[in-house]
């Protein structure tokens, strides 16, 4: 790891034996550092990385990027946004990196092609309208993060797409894009120093001053029952609280995760799909975020089964803080290193694992440090912490489709018993009248 004048980051992991390369741009800036008025511009700025800078086309900077074998890719989360070339070479790119840096300090944000990309965004806004199962997370994120950045979507609304004008990706670039919340990371037949001198010839031109940090996240819950009684079948999501990545049970929540409803043979799986057949898809999730988390639980089925599925989910989440056993810890254990071992073996996972852990954590971590924390926790660490997250926090109810004879919230924090969401503006009924 070595550090620029300018505050930018450069990672780098050699694997000598590929014979290929990753290298990307991490900027510390997703949809949580947006304002209100600024929501989706991130989302934006992903669809105009590659339509043209002061040095080059759009349709040349793809064309000199495949040439070489390569391809550029971004994407937009809440903490980060993110610029990637992988590509087949020997040794490092001087391409791949002059091209990342010439779009990050040279983009015009043509007016036609931004009319056309703000054209395109609003046609998927549009489209997740018709996905029940990414609206419901919507819904979930809205209802545990109210008012607040991390409970927006990563794609801004129609009007806030509709108004954003070429100043305005301008000014949020200058504030967020700066040397300090910057990383240069590859992974492959890269040599370090090379890496170096590239990045400072692509980067240095960035500004040195720390970018603004988002406002901390204030978990809420509450309910939100999208009602579509054309739909066949319900999505549904139940959350709590869960850990941030630096919290000492971070790890806990993913394993908890992985023994709930990680896979087939975990306790969600086989006790209310292979058992029961109560529903066709159901798992556990934990999403961590640098200051907060939510844990949650997602299943998908007919409405005719709506009303034993809740009871079962909820039996199977509280017996969990009781009676996890140490074969369900060894199986979640060995699946999570698979998945950390898997993340070792390509070199764009590798740039970004790198790049997340320097943002995340400050540093990168090695492969026996994540395998250490996993192989540390216990049985009782699991299941003291299966009892805080349904007991710490209001749980959220999130659910879409026709779902009139889904348990409420109400009921759920009863049966758990963990708070209530006192907040009667966290009780959403929606399209009652359909």
């Amino acid at each position: 790891m070595s550090r620029l004048a300018n505050g930018l980051t450069v990672l780098s992991d050699e694997m000598s034996h590929l014979k290929s390369s990753a290298v990307g741009v991490w900027v510390s800036a997703g949809s949580r550092h947006e304002k209100a008025g600024q929501h989706g511009i991130s989302h934006l700025l992903e669809h105009m990385a590659f339509k043209g800078t002061k040095n080059r086309s759009a349709a040349s900077i793809v064309e000199e990027i495949e040439a070489v074998g390569g391809e550029v890719n971004a994407s937009t989360g809440t903490r980060a946004h993110l610029l990637l070339c992988p590509y087949l070479s020997k040794r490092i790119s001087p391409l791949a990196i002059d091209i990342l840096g010439d779009i990050l300090a040279n983009s015009t944000f043509d007016a036609e092609e931004l009319r056309r990309e703000k054209h395109v965004i609003l046609q998927e806004i549009g489209a997740t309208h018709d996905m029940p199962e990414d609206r419901v997370f919507d819904h979930l994120l809205e209802l545990a993060f109210p008012g607040q950045p991390l409970g927006r979507t990563i794609l801004g609304t129609p009007d806030t797409v509709s108004d954003f004008h070429r100043s305005d990706l301008y000014d949020y670039m200058g504030t967020h894009y700066r040397g300090p919340s910057m990383i240069l990371s590859a992974a492959g037949a890269v040599k370090h120093d090379d890496l170096v001198a590239l990045g400072k010839q692509a980067f240095s031109g960035f500004d040195a001053m720390e970018s603004p940090e988002p406002v901390p996240a204030t978990y809420l819950g509450g309910e939100s029952r999208d009602l579509q009684k054309d739909l066949m079948e319900a999505q549904v999501v139940l959350g709590f609280e869960g850990c941030s990545y630096k919290s000492k049970d971070f790890y806990t929540a993913q394993i908890l995760a992985s023994m709930l409803g990680g896979g087939m043979s975990s306790r969600l799986f086989q006790e209310v799909r292979e058992k029961r057949g109560l529903c066709y898809s159901v798992y556990a999730f934990h999403w961590g975020f640098v200051d907060t988390g939510l844990f949650g639980i997602h299943a998908a089925t007919g409405a005719g089964n709506l009303e034993e599925l809740m009871p079962v989910i909820v039996g199977e989440l509280a017996r969990a803080a009781e009676d996890l056993t140490e074969t369900e810890l060894n199986r979640a254990r060995a699946q999570i290193k698979a998945g950390l071992l898997m993340g070792m073996e390509s070199p764009s996972a590798r740039a970004g694992q790198l790049a997340r852990q320097k943002l995340l954590f400050g540093h990168p971590k090695s492969l026996e440090e994540m395998i250490d924390s996993v192989a540390n926790i216990t049985v009782e660490d699991v299941r003291s912490l299966a009892c805080n997250l349904i007991t710490g926090s209001p749980p959220s109810l999130a659910s879409v489709g026709p779902v009139e004879n889904l348990m409420w919230v109400d009921e759920i924090s009863s049966r758990l018993g963990c708070a209530s969401s006192t907040n009667e503006d966290q009780i959403k009924v929606i399209g009652a009248g359909l």
